[in-house]
């Protein structure tokens, strides 16, 4: 860099810390001091670009630019630098001041933004400085970042000097908002006390037309106009005034206008109201009832234009008078719109954001309730269950023999006429032949008797023959039951006789014991507690306990009319008729659970019931 190029560089330093010393004394407009302040920084901190913000403290609010210098400033690598400004100034907040490297340079230097948190002096606000330094060393850099420390605090020196050093007219400002204040309490009807309060406004700060605006179904409408005791609503000037005041309203600020500094708060409205009705100056001051508006008061100047201290007191003004406002407004009403706007107010606590978990827990504890008492669902009686048959058959030995062969076991399952047990044949085919010979003989012996007329001899070879073919009809009609066959469709219950092969057995001994397959039911055990629920006809449903997750279809047909007690409990038996075809693997005697329909019943009977008959016997209720 050239001398000549140090000496400017020198000569504008000297020239920004002069500015900064004047500005400690400062006691002008806002707008002024901002603009004279942030250019000095620019200087002081050789940045190309410089940019005062600030936002609400804790209402995570976004960033605000309140002014920028210079204000024709070069825009190459702006973009990039308004990208991390939002995060320089979150850096700054927490640690004073905050670093960040942009983009570099080909000789090594860099573009980095820099922002140095400020000391205001306004508790309710946040304030940052960030400046866009170019082609600069880290050694550069951080000098830059102590020359901007130096200088932060300077807004809040000068806040306090031009406290101290207010207008002798303060006192008198104080004295009238307390007897604005006073004057409104004694007052009794909302339009008398609206009345009251913009017209005294307009006399303490010199303006020309004050009015009040307050909430009505969400939109802000006109209740006061100074100096007039009646207004039409259909005026163009009332629809003009109630969108001033619904733009300071909907965004919750102070508006000025013109705007006192470069602001981000839209002031359209106010711009348009003021070209159509030709008012220069006008300011609308929202009226906050517990941290939320309630309503908007609007002042109009025609002479001078409203600075901080003017700003300042209208703000005290309708903190303590919106409270008075607020509340004779809700009193000054019959008695249903107070019914009506209590209600609200409560409904509103209920729904609102506040004690989220308390009204969630409250909310779901009542829908759990309302669906326990009026929610419900088919209510099904549990009961144990056995497959039973109609018919169980006994297998006995048609007569004295032995055990020749066995085609069954228990559980195997025969059609009509299969073969179940073959005994011993062998002794009877000898009889058969032998009676069959007797036979032959005795006819032929009847035969010759008759040849040779002996009438006596053939009658007694005749009854010999009947004899013989009798004996021979009975060793037939054995050899035919020789073979034993299943009676009907069925499966083996008892009888494994496969060990007991050729041994002997007697007339009369039981062989075989054989369920039908095609005559299946149920038979349930319904504890007495329940047994009033269970009515013939009822639908049910089945499972095996070795399938339970199959379930069959079944109808009670019968109800017994007696219990019967098992382990000391008294239980009642029911027959149920099964609604579809037996399964192959079904055995009769097999169990499960079996539920009963029985209709539909609340959440809350289901649940309690058995409680609630406990307590009634207990107490005798």
């Amino acid at each position: 860099m050239s001398a000549h190029g140090e000496s400017d560089k020198t000569r504008e330093f000297r020239d920004a810390l002069e500015q900064l010393a004047k500005l400690r004394r400062f006691t002008g407009a806002p707008a002024v001091f901002w603009q004279s302040y942030l250019d000095a920084l620019v200087a002081i901190g050789n940045a190309r670009f410089g940019l005062i913000v600030r936002k609400k403290k804790g209402d995570g609010s976004a960033w605000r630019k309140v002014i920028a210098s210079p204000a024709n400033a070069d825009g190459k690598g702006l973009s990039s630098f308004f990208t991390k400004v939002e995060d320089l100034c979150e850096a700054a907040l927490e640690d004073g001041e905050s670093v960040r490297e942009i983009s570099p340079h080909e000789d090594g230097s860099w573009d980095s933004g820099v922002a140095v948190r400020l000391d205001t002096g306004r508790i309710a606000e946040q304030w940052v400085a960030v400046f866009l330094l170019s082609g600069v060393s880290p050694d550069q850099m951080d000098e830059a970042v102590k020359r901007l420390l130096l200088a932060n605090c300077m807004p809040g020196d000068v806040q306090n000097f031009q406290i101290k050093n207010q207008n002798a007219g303060a006192a008198e400002d104080a004295k009238s908002v307390i007897d604005l204040v006073v004057m409104l309490d004694g007052k009794t009807r909302f339009l008398e006390m609206a009345m009251s309060f913009v017209n005294e406004l307009a006399g303490q700060h010199r303006c020309e037309r004050v009015t009040l605006g307050w909430i009505k179904r969400g939109y802000v409408r006109l209740q006061a106009i100074s100096h007039s005791d009646k207004f039409e609503r259909k005026m163009e000037v009332v629809n003009d005034l109630e969108k001033v005041m619904e733009e300071a309203f909907d965004q919750d600020e102070e508006i000025y206008f013109p705007p006192l500094d470069e602001e981000t708060i839209i002031t359209r409205d106010h711009a348009r109201f003021s070209s159509s009705q030709g008012v220069k100056y006008i300011c609308s001051i929202p009226l906050r009832v517990d941290d939320e508006p309630q309503g908007v008061v609007t002042l109009e100047r025609s002479g001078e234009s409203f600075v901080d201290d003017d700003i300042r007191l209208l703000r005290v003004t309708a903190d303590l008078a919106a409270p008075r406002l607020a509340d004779l407004r809700v009193r000054d009403r019959w008695f249903g719109a107070r019914l009506a706007s209590g209600c609200r107010r409560l409904l509103a606590k209920v729904v609102g954001p506040e004690k989220t978990w308390s009204k969630v827990m409250a909310a779901v504890g009542a829908i759990g309730l309302f669906v326990l008492l009026f929610g419900g669902m088919n209510y099904r009686v549990e009961a144990p269950f056995l497959l039973r048959t109609e018919s169980v058959s006994f297998i006995s030995t048609p007569y004295d023999g032995y055990i020749s062969e066995v085609h069954a076991e228990v559980g195997d399952i025969f059609k009509s006429g299969d073969q179940l047990l073959s005994l011993d044949t062998r002794e009877l085919l000898l009889e058969e032949a032998a009676a069959s010979a007797d036979l032959t003989r005795f006819l032929r012996e009847e035969e010759k008797a008759r040849a040779v007329n002996e009438l006596a001899e053939m009658r007694i070879s005749s009854a010999r023959a009947e004899q013989a073919r009798v004996q021979l009809d009975a060793t037939q009609f054995r050899l035919s039951q020789a073979v034993i066959k299943s009676p009907f469709d069925a499966f083996v219950v008892e009888g494994d006789l496969k060990k007991r092969l050729g041994a002997p057995v007697k007339q009369g001994d039981v062989l075989f014991k054989i369920a039908r397959l095609d005559q299946l039911y149920i038979e349930a055990k319904v504890d007495e507690r329940d047994i009033h629920e269970i009515e013939v006809g009822a639908e049910m449903e089945i499972a095996f306990t070795s399938q339970p997750k199959h379930k069959f279809p079944a109808t009670v047909i019968l109800v017994e009319p007696v219990a019967t007690t098992e382990q000391n409990e008294n239980v009642f038996l029911i027959r149920a008729r099964l609604d579809t075809a037996p399964e192959e693997w079904w055995r009769p005697g097999m169990g499960g659970i079996s539920k009963v329909n029985s209709g539909r019943r609340t959440f809350f009977w289901i649940i309690f019931h058995r409680t609630i008959d406990f307590l009634r016997m207990f107490f005798w209720l």
